[in-house]
């Protein structure tokens, strides 16, 4: 795949959008109480914050905050608006640490949340993200039109819920205990909701608050589609292929743990093919793209999230 702009200034773009994520949930999981609260508790802050800051390469706040910039539109809501998204991922990043799920120790280079501070508060911790992610963008201050609020509030809910997310989860357990192979289909079908669900939601939720057009919406949900297709199948020939240290989190668990990955069903060169293809599509989706903006920087994104190494 030939690169749309020289990948140092794609770089250099995606650690300006992360910096600016992280200063935004810095303010965010701040002490201060906000109207309506009675008081943040010292050590759980403490926690919500190293859950959620100095980590991960902000993929879904980049996505959200290009997309509502391919509209012109720019802006601390937008960051708000990315920081709930990001704070929703990293709930479920908490959670799927933990013993009764995929019981890991490390996650981004460092010990887990479960293992910082302890099992109950990596579960509250999960819990006061998820909640505080749609007070954020309830807020007045993420857009002042409260119907753009209520469309972001949502789709994020039916994302990263029962259909979406949530559900995905459910379907990746119920994987592990299969006795049967994992076909290529059901495979699709689950990592469409637990991975590319929220991914979708970042592209979307740019043109909700950029009031995009139908047309466009359309070529922007093609896209997120195929490129969370394409983050999961790069994702699950990482856990083959990286090394623990590059990753920032164990590696070799999907094997041992019969988790339902397409290199398991299709195999590792098959799975590379479905990668690359997967990007490829999430391009094309952009190539006529209705408003006669330059979606270069989104095309990147889609190469980005197939050769990524980590």
């Amino acid at each position: 795949m030939t690169s749309g702009i020289p990948a140092d200034d794609f770089q250099q773009r995606l650690t300006e959008v992360a910096e600016a994520t992280e200063k935004t949930l810095d303010q965010l999981l701040g002490l201060s109480p906000q109207p309506g609260e009675t008081l943040r508790p010292k050590r759980f802050m403490e926690a919500m914050r190293y859950a959620s800051l100095g980590g991960g390469k902000r993929l879904r706040p980049f996505l959200l905050i290009e997309t509502a910039r391919l509209f012109g539109i720019e802006g601390q809501g937008v960051l708000r608006a990315a920081s709930a998204l990001e704070m929703i991922h990293c709930y479920s990043l908490v959670h799927d640490d933990l013993p009764a799920l995929d019981n890991d120790d490390l996650r981004r280079g460092r010990p887990t949340t479960h293992k910082a501070f302890d099992e109950a508060t990596a579960i509250l911790v999960g819990d006061g993200l998820l909640t505080y992610a749609f007070d954020v963008l309830a807020d007045p201050a993420t857009h002042p039109d409260p119907a753009i609020r209520i469309e972001l509030v949502l789709a994020l809910a039916r994302s990263s819920g029962i259909g979406g997310m949530v559900g995905g989860q459910v379907l990746d357990l119920e994987a592990e205990q299969a006795k049967e192979p994992h076909t290529a289909e059901a495979v699709i079908e689950l990592q469409s909701m637990k991975t590319g669900a929220l991914l979708h939601y970042a592209v979307i939720a740019g043109a909700i608050f950029a009031g995009a057009s139908a047309q466009a919406r359309q070529a922007l949900s093609d896209y997120g589609k195929a490129l969370g297709a394409a983050f999961q199948v790069a994702d699950d020939i990482l856990d083959v292929e990286a090394d623990t240290e590059a990753l920032g989190k164990k590696t070799g668990k999907d094997a041992d743990r019969n988790k339902a990955t397409l290199v398991a069903s299709l195999g590792l060169e098959a799975a590379r093919k479905r990668r690359d293809t997967l990007a490829a599509e999430a391009i094309a989706a952009l190539d006529s793209f209705p408003e006669g903006q330059s979606a270069t920087i989104l095309k990147e994104a889609a190469r980005f999230a197939a050769t990524r190494k980590s």
